[in-house]
């Protein structure tokens, strides 16, 4: 489905984001009220399974396909390396 993309590490400082919040890290919408309208018409996969509910929790090794931005894994803050950090 995503062909070759290399999945981009998104990595928080919380227990949990919710799936608005990385729609907005990846760039996928502007602001967290175009999230409802981004989810009805388009299919982002959350661990495999189609996820329209913009308050969905996404914690660590989750792995989220937005349409047109790619492909996201949560890790924890406290894990090494790079990739967006959010709060």
């Amino acid at each position: 489905m995503w062909g070759e993309m290399m999945a981009e590490i998104v990595k928080i400082k919380t227990a949990y984001i919710t799936l608005s919040q990385l729609l907005k890290i990846s760039g996928a919408i502007g602001t967290g009220g175009e999230a409802k309208w981004y989810l009805q018409e388009n299919d982002v996969v959350v661990d495999g399974e189609i996820d329209n509910r913009r308050g969905r929790k996404l914690y660590p090794g989750m792995v989220i396909a937005i349409p047109n931005e790619g492909e996201f894994i949560i890790e924890s803050h406290e894990a090494h390396g790079d990739g967006h950090a959010a709060e």
